[in-house]
């Protein structure tokens, strides 16, 4: 995927035209990054913020007790440490690689400077930034009023509704999406996961082969978290 293109399919600048779109191109650094490799720490002075060209990258908190947190989650065309674009401050967390992936990076003067030419930009970073707050919030209900075996079965039925591929015996979830993995996400400890994993198969809820998770029926999974 080219520059441009790539630029295009974010939700910031889609809607610029293609003599703007080209001028930013030029701006933009190309990075990649291996899988669990570091993009940018917590506290870690803000020089830009990236696009996703491919892969996805998760953004989280670690603990005193070395526990991550992950706060979001992004994929292909979103944006990435762009908070500080408009308040100045350092990033307010961690960003890694899930998979290997792709970024492009643009320098925080230049989105500014776009953002007062093409105001259409800034009304689209406040709609991004907007749905990235309801999402923090929905993760604090989530922490606060669901058990993990709930958290779990959401996790679940979300990763099979973005990745998840249909089978023979059910949705079939990417085997890359290890018990640690799921831990951060859900904000618990992999043992905690092993024993809500297992009572949801005890109930046949799921299958999981080694790695691997199927969800025969979403339906009976969803009904699981009301």
């Amino acid at each position: 995927m080219g520059i441009t293109q790539a630029l295009r399919r974010s939700e910031w600048f889609a809607q610029l035209d293609g003599k703007a779109l080209s001028a930013l191109a030029q701006r933009a650094v190309e990075r990649s990054l291996q899988r669990n490799e570091m993009l940018f720490s917590a506290g870690q002075e803000a020089s830009g913020l990236y696009v996703i060209v491919s892969g996805t990258l998760r953004a989280y908190r670690t603990g005193s007790d070395g526990r991550e947190q992950v706060i979001h989650t992004e994929t292909v065309g979103a944006t990435i440490g762009d908070l500080p674009v408009f308040d100045g401050q350092p990033y307010p967390s961690t960003v890694a690689a899930e998979v290997e992936s792709k970024v492009l990076f643009l320098d925080k003067q230049s989105v500014r400077d776009l953002c007062l030419s093409h105001p259409e930009i800034a009304l689209a970073a406040l709609q991004v930034l907007s749905k990235r707050l309801r999402r923090c919030a929905e993760l604090v209900e989530k922490l606060s009023l669901h058990d993990v075996g709930q958290r779990l079965a959401e996790l679940l039925l979300a990763e099979a509704k973005s990745t998840g591929e249909s089978g023979p015996r059910g949705i079939e979830l990417d085997p890359h999406l290890s018990k640690e993995r799921i831990a951060t996400r859900i904000g618990s400890v992999r043992e905690v996961v092993s024993r809500a994993l297992a009572r949801l198969e005890r109930e046949g809820l799921v299958v999981s082969e080694g790695r691997r998770i199927i969800i025969p029926d979403p339906k009976r999974l969803a009904e699981y978290i009301k």
